[in-house]
């Protein structure tokens, strides 16, 4: 299956849990994330000030927070043909665990930045979001197939 190649090579904050994202193509997509904030890994984005804490990673080229959650930037690209399918995500990610409120965020120090781009690397190479578990929880690449 080909895997279109996107890189973010821009954002701005546009509003709470919004983003006005730019791609190498010259197109851009406004995304409200706040319907997919959930899990493991996209939980503690809930938190407006961890939000504001994303930039571009300079080496995967995609938006990344200091927690370690980070998106395929395909799918960022083509966020209206796959927000659906992730806010259904995000609500069996709410359904399995609903007696944990707001993840708390790790500190960045608490991050290990290259194991995150490792793996991050290996996820947007196979061309899959590593978002595919039920509970949201993060699945090394090649776990599912």
């Amino acid at each position: 299956m080909a895997h279109p190649v996107y890189r973010v090579t821009g954002f701005e904050i546009v509003g709470p849990h919004t983003l006005r994202v730019e791609f190498d193509d010259a197109t851009a997509q406004v995304i409200d994330f706040a319907g997919v904030l959930a899990g493991d890994v996209y939980g503690p984005l809930q938190d407006e000030q961890v939000f504001r804490g994303v930039e571009i990673d300079p080496e995967i080229h995609t938006l990344v927070w200091p927690c370690g959650a980070d998106f395929d930037p395909a799918v960022l690209h083509d966020w209206p043909a796959h927000a659906d399918e992730m806010r259904r995500l995000a609500r069996r990610w709410r359904a399995a665990a609903p007696s944990i409120g707001v993840p708390p965020a790790c500190p960045a120090s608490a991050c290990d930045r290259r194991a995150r781009k490792s793996h991050a690397a290996d996820v947007h190479a196979a061309g899959r979001s590593h978002l595919v578990n039920p509970e949201g929880r993060a699945e090394p690449p090649g776990v599912r197939g």
